[in-house]
């Protein structure tokens, strides 16, 4: 062993030995938060960047994998979280908008009745109007009277129902296309969700690897000890 190997066989040393206090932070305050915690990710991402440069700085391959292996996973569960976030977003974003929307149309559709009653009523007073009018004038007009205003009621109200008809057909297609809009939007969060599941999974064997690692040199650091 020449005398540059055996200086970065020491640095390497100082370095495991100036590291276990953060490893145990890891291990004993860390490892405790969620997976997805921000603050467990930061650290970890932190952790792995530091292992990875001095791994490479003192020719470290197994602690600059380990560094590398832990900056994957660390940015591998921060983007399963912001897929999970997002998801969970449009789903309540596309439940409200259903909502609203089926709350309006029923709305819209008690105004277009009470106006169709509204509209027959007066039309019913008019008429009811005209009739007394004609009565005062004379019985023989009083008939002709009512006859017409009877005509022009019946054909009113059926153009008012005609008209509520067609409000009612719109009214379904719109509920109809806001359905199918809500779906596709549910759908995408639906998709989403298996995504974020996915990436999760993928931190998850990230992890394992991390931790057989770490547990590879703790075992060869309990070997150098002996």
């Amino acid at each position: 062993m020449n005398v540059s190997q055996a200086t970065f066989k020491v640095l390497r040393f100082q370095y495991h030995l100036a590291r276990f206090p953060l490893q145990l932070i890891e291990d004993r305050v860390v490892a405790r938060l969620g997976n997805e915690a921000s603050a467990r990710l930061l650290y970890e991402r932190s952790l792995g960047m530091l292992d990875a440069t001095i791994g490479k700085a003192l020719g470290d391959s197994e602690l600059a994998d380990a560094g590398a292996a832990l900056i994957d996973r660390s940015n591998t569960l921060a983007h399963a979280a912001e897929l999970d976030a997002k998801a969970t977003a449009r789903k309540q974003q596309a439940d409200a908008e259903l909502k609203s929307t089926s709350d309006a149309a029923i709305e819209e559709r008690k105004q277009a009745r009470a106006a169709a009653e509204q509209t027959v009523k007066e039309a019913r007073s008019t008429a009811q109007e005209r009739k007394q009018e004609a009565a005062q004038d004379a019985q023989k007009r009083t008939a002709e009277t009512v006859q017409r205003v009877d005509e022009v009621a019946t054909k009113r109200k059926e153009q008012l129902e005609s008209a509520k008809r067609q409000d009612e057909q719109r009214i379904r297609a719109a509920e109809k296309a806001a359905a199918e809009a809500a779906k596709s939007k549910l759908n995408d969060a639906q998709e989403k969700r298996g995504e974020a599941a996915s990436q999760r999974a993928n931190a998850d064997r990230v992890e394992d690897l991390a931790d057989a690692e770490k547990d590879k040199r703790q075992a060869e650091r309990a070997n150098n000890r002996s």
